[in-house]
């Protein structure tokens, strides 16, 4: 669904992403770990386009991406949901989700699926974005990614701050998302939810990768964790 060949990406003149390469199937989770200002939320943005890989290659579904603009990306069916939530704080809850839909031939997600899957978004329908609690606003980031009928999805940090019920409830979506085959890049420095998630995971330092393995082996690797996590 994603590949990822030798990305390397710059802030100004700043080397930040050194030869990042990563697939991501259908139906599966690939997490990016690693200490802050590893790379990780780079690597999402460049995948998304708001950073131009000088040089490298990004395909999705078989087509290339690099160099496109990040409108353009979304439209062709990848979901991002940013670390900052970036919900509009103006708008209620459903004008956040309408106005986020993109026509596609299977409309697998609609208001009434998301509001299934986040029962407490349906509750709050016509509340403001900024009425929502934290928990609240990260739910409603990811279900307005999700009305765009997306293939893939980048999330980025999704239980961070968040209350250990809060991200139960995070959690069980995710799983949720894989089960219907949508494949995910997850962006995440809780252990215990990436390991509880991911099938693959890779550990980002200094914009390289420096550990790639599954949970299995990533939970039962000490020196691993204790070198580039500080487990």
């Amino acid at each position: 669904m994603l590949e990822v060949e030798d990305i390397h990406a710059y802030y100004g003149d700043s080397y930040v992403l050194q030869g990042i390469g990563l697939t991501v199937r259908a139906g599966e989770v690939v997490c990016l770990l690693g200490r802050n200002g590893a790379g990780k939320t780079t690597t999402a943005l460049t995948v998304m386009g708001y950073l131009k890989p000088r040089p490298g290659r990004i395909r999705y579904d078989g087509r290339d991406i690099g160099g496109r603009e990040p409108y353009e990306i979304a439209r062709m069916g990848i979901g991002f949901v940013p670390q900052e939530r970036c919900i509009f704080r103006s708008l209620t809850v459903e004008e956040n989700l309408t106005v986020a839909v993109r026509k596609t031939g299977q409309q697998r997600w609609t208001l009434d699926t998301v509001y299934k899957l986040f029962p407490r978004l349906k509750e709050r329908a016509h509340n403001l974005g900024f009425q929502l609690s934290g928990g609240e606003q990260q739910m409603l980031s990811i279900a307005r990614a999700l009305m765009l009928n997306p293939k893939l999805l980048l999330l980025d940090e999704p239980s961070e701050g968040l209350a250990p019920l809060i991200i139960q409830e995070i959690v069980a979506a995710i799983r949720s998302f894989k089960s219907e085959g949508l494949a995910l890049l997850l962006i995440e420095q809780n252990l215990r939810v990436a390991l509880e998630l991911g099938d693959r995971h890779h550990i980002l330092s200094k914009g390289r990768i420096e550990y790639t393995g599954t949970s299995a082996d990533l939970a039962g690797n000490e020196k691993v964790l204790r070198t580039w996590l500080s487990m």
